[in-house]
């Protein structure tokens, strides 16, 4: 079985986008921001995790009991040999539930820009899943990607079945959200698309999620500065910065920050950045969409929006969408 890593060439590739270019550029706008796709290293995908197990966080829980329930229906939407493309390599808790019920799948691609999680995420179900064909591909799901078809593909897969669980799509602005979704449906070549998407609900629900009692959330928020100054050998003092989270009615999103608690400044290289007191870095954005609004999108990037479910009090959603 050859799981080598494939990699692809991306416009953010070709042009440097590193995190040490990222971060001085998201730090030279006003407002400062950090992209959050540089949360999940090591430390942040642990913390993460973390995360997912607390008692305020109700989306992976709800997800989950949602993919168990339907896998039935899953399976049958998806159809036979079929090849599950993830986009953001995440949990193998929800991905192992589309595989133990799909009707004999004939490959994994696991897509992420991480190449050393791919490989852990290929040992880890290489054993388990030895008749599956195991692709980890390192790319940026947010650029355009033209992923070659396996071989046999012809006479062994009957199309892909893309998987975007979590309710990540909220990390875009709906315009964004709306182009990614075009790029993952040209990926697809035909196939369908499982997505996970986190609803419209009262405001205290959403700020406990985001803001929970134990401070994991802020420990992964922070962990964008603690791997700035592990890798870039940046000088955050993560103690004068504090997370905060609120959430936007009117947009419909939670908005996360680190908020600068006094008058400083930080090197990282030759660079120096000024931060006010009171100063926000905008980290994440996090929509929240009714079932009728994100239907729209869909059907808008070219979907034709199909099956949802969603639990007994519409705090999470599962969707399946067919490519046009």
């Amino acid at each position: 079985m050859d799981t080598s890593l494939a990699r692809l060439h991306t416009g953010n590739q070709a042009s440097g986008d590193s995190f040490a270019a990222s971060l001085a550029a998201g730090l030279a706008k006003t407002p400062k921001e950090i992209a959050c796709k540089y949360f999940y290293d090591a430390a942040g995908s642990l913390l993460f995790e973390q995360i997912c197990e607390l008692p305020e966080y109700y989306q992976t829980r709800t997800e989950m009991a949602l993919l168990s329930r339907h896998a039935g229906e899953i399976a049958s939407l998806m159809g036979e040999s079929v090849e599950i493309l993830e986009f953001g390599a995440g949990s193998l808790r929800k991905v192992r539930i589309l595989l133990n019920a799909a009707q004999n799948p004939y490959a994994y691609t696991p897509l992420d820009i991480s190449g050393d999680y791919l490989q852990e995420v290929v040992r880890a179900l290489a054993a388990d899943y030895p008749a599956l064909v195991l692709r980890p591909v390192v790319g940026d799901f947010t650029c355009p990607l033209e992923i070659p078809d396996l071989p046999g593909r012809n006479s062994k897969i009957s199309r892909r079945a893309g998987f975007f669980p979590g309710s990540t799509i909220g990390n875009f602005e709906p315009d964004a959200a709306m182009a990614l979704l075009r790029q993952m449906r040209a990926s697809l070549n035909g196939g369908g698309l499982l997505i996970g998407v986190d609803l419209v609900k009262e405001p205290a629900r959403l700020h406990a999620a985001y803001n929970d009692a134990a401070g994991i959330t802020a420990l992964f928020n922070k962990n964008l500065m603690v791997r700035a100054n592990r890798e870039l050998g940046a000088d955050f003092d993560t103690g004068a910065f504090a997370h905060y989270a609120p959430y936007n009615a009117g947009a419909h999103r939670i908005e996360m920050y680190l908020v600068s608690l006094k008058r400083q400044s930080v090197t990282i290289g030759d660079k120096h950045f000024d931060f006010a007191a009171g100063e926000p870095v905008h980290t994440e954005d996090s929509h929240k969409y009714t079932i009728e609004r994100f239907r729209e999108m869909a059907a808008c990037a070219g979907f034709n929006p199909r099956a949802v479910w969603t639990d007994e009090e519409r705090l999470f959603s599962v969707h399946w969408l067919e490519s046009r």
